[in-house]
């Protein structure tokens, strides 16, 4: 099966839905050519058109897209699904720490991953503030 014939998922669409009342008016922006260039760049890294870019932007409440609330909610389910990951190997340590007389010699990495994975979330969380 090729990319094409998998449907693409609501959430990833690059266009907004059609209004069932059609399009009643159009707003023509001139920019200059870097202006244009970075409305390119930041359209590509959000997965959306330029078009949607700037009308997204200019009627979120919040400041951010909905596009960028997406990607921060999926580094944080991303960050989530690591964080079990560690968790359970610390837990696995533990438990062999516990069993004899001396302590891992990977405790000390596993414990450096943890704070890596501390300060990604610490990151994360600036981002969305």
């Amino acid at each position: 099966m090729s990319d094409e014939d998998v449907p693409r998922s609501r959430l990833s669409r690059r266009r907004r839905a059609n209004s069932p009342a059609g399009t009643k008016k159009r707003r023509d922006v001139w920019v200059t050519a870097e202006e244009e260039a970075a409305l390119i760049t930041k359209a590509a890294r959000q997965k959306v058109t330029v078009p949607n870019l700037l009308l997204t932007a200019a009627l979120s409440e919040s400041g951010e897209t909905p596009t960028e609330r997406r990607a921060a909610m999926a580094e944080l389910m991303a960050i989530h699904t690591l964080l079990a990951r560690v968790s359970n190997n610390l837990n696995q340590i533990a438990r062999h720490a516990n069993a004899g007389d001396e302590f891992p010699q990977d405790a000390k990495a596993a414990l450096a991953y943890v704070r890596e994975v501390a300060m990604r979330i610490d990151r994360t969380i600036e981002g969305l503030i």
